[in-house]
C-alpha cells in the first residue's frame, strides 16, 4: 500500500461467528483502530461477520479493502471443525442433536470462511488470508501491546480449536507457546457451567456470577473438588465429564450435576436463593485457586518476572487481583479486550511481528492507547444531531469551565452520562463512554442499578480513582496501576467502617462499609480503574476537578448503557439512553444537557426504550 508516496503495510484482523465479533487495523505495527460489531448494530455480543466494524477501522485508517496487504482471522476454522467431529464421534449417538444444529452453521459460514471474508471486503481484497491458532491470537494480543521487552504469557478461556489454556514466553518480536491444556478440560467452561446453573446467560453472565460470589459462602468447594475437578499443584486439572453436557448436548450441565447441587438450574429472572450465592462463592474460590497455581507453575517454568494474560478467564478481575498481590510475578499486563474480540487485534499483530518478523519496540505505559480505539465524533457533528432532536443544550467551549461544572453536578448527587473522544475497545467503559456518580453517596449504588442501568440490585459498581491516589483508598502496591479495570483490590483498612450487624445473603447490600460506599462491595473489594494523564486526558482532568472540589479522588464509573444494550457508540446512542433512563445530566464533548430542561415529547417511556434490547 502507498500513502503520500511512502510504502506502508496495512493489516486487518477479524474475529467472528462465536462471540463478540470485531475488527482491528494495524499499520506498520501501530494499532490504528479496533471495535466490536455490537457497538454499530446495537445487538449485544453480536457474533455475525463484523461488516460495520471493518468499515469503521478501514475508514479510520483512510484506506480501502484494496489497500490491505494482509487479512488475519483469529483462529483456524478447519481445526475447530475437527474438534466438533471428533467430539461427536466420541459421544455418538447422544450428541447427534447438538451436532445436527451446529453442522449447517459450519457448512454455510465457517468452512467457507475465506469466501465469506472476501465478500465482506466487497470482493476487493485479492491476497491471502492468514489463520493463526486461537490461543496464538490471544497470546499476541497480550504480549505485543504490553510494555515489556520479555514476559511470560498465559491464555485461559473456554476453548479455541482444541486448546483451553496455554502458556509460553514473549521476547522482543516473538511469542512461543510451549504448553497447553485441551478440550473438554476447561476452566472457562467450568465457570460457564456454574453461570448457566445459577440462571445467567453463558458468555455474558459470568461477570454477574463473579459479582454475586461475595454474598455467599464457599460451602460447595469440597464437593466441587471431590466430584467435578481434579486440581494438580501445577495448575493443570481434569474435569469429570459425567457432570457436564456441553460436549454432547445443548446445555452446560447434566442431570448428575443437578442432583449433586440439590435440584435443577435456577430459571432466569427468578429470585436468587442462598444456593446460587454459595455456588458463586464456591466456583469463584476454585477458579482463583487454579489461576494462582497456574501462575506459580508458569513462573517456575519460564523464569520470567512479568506476566501477560488474555482469554475470557483473564476478565476475572478478582482472580487477577490475587495474582497481582499473591502471585510470584513483579508485574502483570492484561489485554483490555481479553475475550474473543481481542483476538482480532492479536491476529493482526501476530502477522506483523511473528510472520513478517518486523521489529517491536515496547512503549510506556503500553501500546494500547488506553484502549480508546473506536470512533470519535466532533462538536459540529454532535451539535447537528442535538438540533435535529430539538434537544436543549449548552455548549461550554472553555474546558475548565465544563469540567468544573460537571464535577459540581456529580458532587450534588446527579448521575452523569459522559461521552468524550474515541470509544473504548473491550467490555469496559474507561472514561470515554461512561456513566459517572459520586462514590461517597450511600444511596448511589442502588439508584444507579435500579433507575439507570435497570439491572440486578446486587451488582457492584467500579471505582475510578486518580492513579497517584489509588493506594490511599485501595490495597494496591504503590506504582501498580489498573487502567483497564481488570484488577479487584480490597478497600484499605483506614477507609473501612465497622459493621454493627451480621447480615447474610442480599441483606449485606444495605450495610455501609467504607467512606466510598457506592463502590465498596460487600466483601470490602472494589474493581479498580486508575486514571492517569497519559491515557485518559480529559477524563483525568475531570477527576482532578472533582477532587479539588470535594477532596475525594474517587468516583463511580460504569458503562454507558442499560441492561441488555451494548455500550453506546454515537451521539444518538448516548442521547436516547439518556432520555430513556432517569439519568440527570448528559455531556457529549463540549455540550451539556440537563434532563429537566428537555422537551417532554423527547422522553420515551422507559419500557419502550428497554424493549429494543434483549435482556440477559
Amino acid at each position: 500500500m502507498m500513502i503520500l508516496g511512502e510504502a506502508m503495510t496495512a493489516i486487518v484482523g477479524i474475529s467472528a461467528f462465536y462471540h463478540d465479533s470485531a475488527a482491528a487495523l494495524v499499520i506498520d505495527g501501530r494499532i490504528v483502530a479496533a471495535a466490536q460489531e455490537e457497538r454499530f448494530t446495537r445487538i449485544k455480543h453480536d457474533k455475525d461477520f463484523p461488516r460495520h466494524a471493518l468499515e469503521y477501522v478501514l475508514a479510520e485508517g483512510g484506506i480501502t479493502p484494496a489497500d490491505l496487504d494482509y487479512v488475519g482471522f483469529y483462529e483456524k476454522p478447519l481445526l475447530k471443525f475437527d474438534r466438533l467431529l471428533e467430539t461427536y464421534l466420541a459421544y455418538a449417538p447422544s450428541g447427534f442433536r447438538s451436532f445436527f444444529e451446529a453442522l449447517p452453521v459450519w457448512l454455510h459460514e465457517k468452512l467457507y470462511l475465506p469466501r465469506r471474508i472476501r465478500k465482506g471486503l466487497g470482493g476487493k481484497y485479492r491476497r491471502g488470508i492468514v489463520f493463526p491458532e486461537h490461543h496464538e491470537s490471544h497470546a499476541a494480543s497480550a504480549f505485543f501491546p504490553s510494555p515489556f521487552e520479555e514476559a511470560a504469557i498465559l491464555t485461559l478461556d473456554g476453548v479455541g480449536e482444541w486448546t483451553t489454556t496455554s502458556f509460553g514466553v514473549g521476547r522482543g518480536n516473538r511469542i512461543a507457546l510451549s504448553s497447553e491444556l485441551r478440550f473438554p478440560h476447561s476452566l472457562g467452561l467450568l465457570y460457564s457451567a456454574f453461570t448457566y446453573f445459577c440462571g445467567f446467560r453463558v458468555n455474558s453472565g459470568e461477570y454477574k456470577l463473579m459479582g454475586l460470589a461475595p454474598y455467599g459462602q464457599p460451602r460447595y468447594t469440597d464437593l466441587i473438588r471431590e466430584h467435578l475437578i481434579d486440581i494438580r499443584k501445577d495448575g493443570s486439572y481434569r474435569l469429570n465429564m459425567a457432570y457436564f453436557n456441553y460436549c454432547q448436548g445443548l446445555t452446560m450441565t447434566s442431570e448428575r450435576f443437578h442432583r449433586l447441587f440439590g435440584g435443577p438450574p435456577r430459571e432466569p429472572e427468578t429470585p436468587l436463593t442462598q444456593r446460587e450465592m454459595d455456588l458463586a462463592a464456591s466456583i469463584q474460590k476454585i477458579t482463583e485457586e487454579v489461576m494462582l497455581h497456574t501462575c506459580r507453575h508458569v513462573h517456575a517454568r519460564t523464569g520470567m518476572r512479568r506476566l501477560c494474560m488474555a482469554g475470557g478467564v483473564a476478565l476475572n478481575c478478582v482472580g487477577n487481583g490475587r495474582i497481582l498481590r499473591e502471585g510470584p510475578f513483579e508485574d502483570i499486563w492484561i489485554q483490555p479486550a481479553a475475550g474473543d474480540a481481542g483476538g482480532a487485534l492479536g491476529a493482526a499483530l501476530f502477522i506483523w511481528h511473528q510472520l513478517l518478523d518486523k521489529p517491536r519496540r515496547p512503549a510506556q505505559p503500553d501500546q494500547q492507547a488506553g484502549s480508546a480505539l473506536g470512533p470519535a465524533y466532533g462538536n459540529e457533528e454532535v451539535e447537528a444531531f442535538l438540533k435535529s432532536q430539538g434537544a436543549v443544550y449548552r455548549r461550554i467551549a472553555d474546558e475548565q469551565t465544563l469540567l468544573d461544572t460537571v464535577a459540581r453536578l456529580i458532587a450534588e448527587q446527579n448521575v452523569v452520562g459522559w461521552m468524550h473522544g474515541r470509544m473504548e475497545f473491550g467490555p469496559r467503559a474507561l472514561g470515554h463512554r461512561s456513566i459517572l456518580g459520586d462514590a461517597r453517596s450511600p444511596e448511589m449504588q442502588s439508584v444507579m442499578n435500579l433507575k439507570i442501568k435497570f439491572r440486578e440490585s446486587f451488582r457492584p459498581f467500579a471505582p475510578v480513582v486518580l492513579a497517584e491516589k489509588a493506594a490511599d483508598y485501595f490495597d494496591m502496591p504503590r506504582g501498580k496501576d489498573s487502567p483497564y479495570m481488570l484488577v479487584v483490590a480490597p478497600v484499605t483498612e483506614g477507609r473501612r467502617r465497622p459493621v454493627d450487624r451480621d447480615a447474610s445473603g442480599l441483606e449485606k447490600l444495605g450495610v455501609l462499609r467504607s467512606d466510598v460506599p457506592a463502590v465498596t462491595h460487600v466483601d470490602y473489594s472494589a474493581r479498580v480503574q486508575t486514571v492517569d494523564h497519559l491515557r485518559h486526558d480529559r477524563f483525568y482532568r475531570l477527576m482532578s476537578a472533582f477532587e479539588e472540589q470535594t477532596g475525594c479522588p474517587v468516583m463511580i464509573n460504569t458503562s454507558f448503557n442499560v441492561r441488555g444494550e451494548p455500550i453506546v457508540n454515537t451521539p444518538a446512542d448516548a442521547y436516547h439512553c439518556f432520555m430513556g433512563t432517569e439519568m440527570d445530566v448528559l455531556v457529549i464533548e463540549d455540550f451539556l444537557l440537563l434532563k429537566q430542561a428537555q422537551p417532554e415529547e423527547n422522553r420515551p417511556e422507559i419500557q419502550a426504550y428497554l424493549s429494543r434490547f434483549e435482556l440477559d
